[in-house]
């Protein structure tokens, strides 16, 4: 696994940031393990709602980060919308792509509407969040069996969050 995260402006203030990486599983198999709550308990965040397009879910990160979501597009196996705070001043989405490659597969996740002063910690999150798919693909379980909430990260997520933030501090926004 190579996770390649990239920050970009989109205006004054806002930004995006992407990450991508290549795994050794079908897209099937990825495409369970980034939608369904059992899933993504594994590895990225404990989730409860109505799982459908134009659905509400509740969402709790192992970063911490707790909110409601709305899902935009579900067009399975390759496509994923999702809005982060609806309606909210700050609201933000996260879209992700899923491509083969041969037996691979390919996953590109875009987070936008950051603060530009936000993108290198959520470019070093999101750079640890598929991190942890990878490892947890490859574990066929968990990855934080330690568990989180909203008030607590994943401590394994919160370190080495820590130890990849200041390399993207150190980057330039493109």
């Amino acid at each position: 696994m190579t996770t390649n995260a990239t920050m970009r402006a989109l205006d004054e203030t806002r930004g995006a940031v992407r990450v991508e990486d290549v795994y050794d599983t079908d897209i099937h198999d990825l495409w369970e393990a980034c939608t369904t709550p059992e899933r993504l308990a594994r590895w990225l965040a404990q989730v409860d709602g109505d799982l459908r397009v134009g659905g509400m879910i509740q969402v709790v990160f192992t970063s911490t980060w707790t909110g409601p979501v709305r899902v935009e597009v579900c067009d399975a196996p390759h496509h994923l919308l999702l809005t982060m705070e609806p309606g909210a001043d700050d609201e933000g989405q996260i879209e992700a792509w899923l491509t083969e490659e041969g037996t691979r597969t390919r996953l590109v996740v875009e987070e936008r509407g950051l603060p530009i002063t936000h993108l290198p910690f959520h470019a070093s999150g999101w750079r640890v969040h598929l991190e942890d798919l990878g490892r947890s693909l490859e574990a066929g379980g968990p990855v934080h069996p330690e568990g989180w909430s909203s008030e607590a990260g994943a401590p394994g997520w919160k370190r080495r969050w820590e130890e990849l933030t200041p390399m993207y501090q150190e980057m330039e926004v493109g």
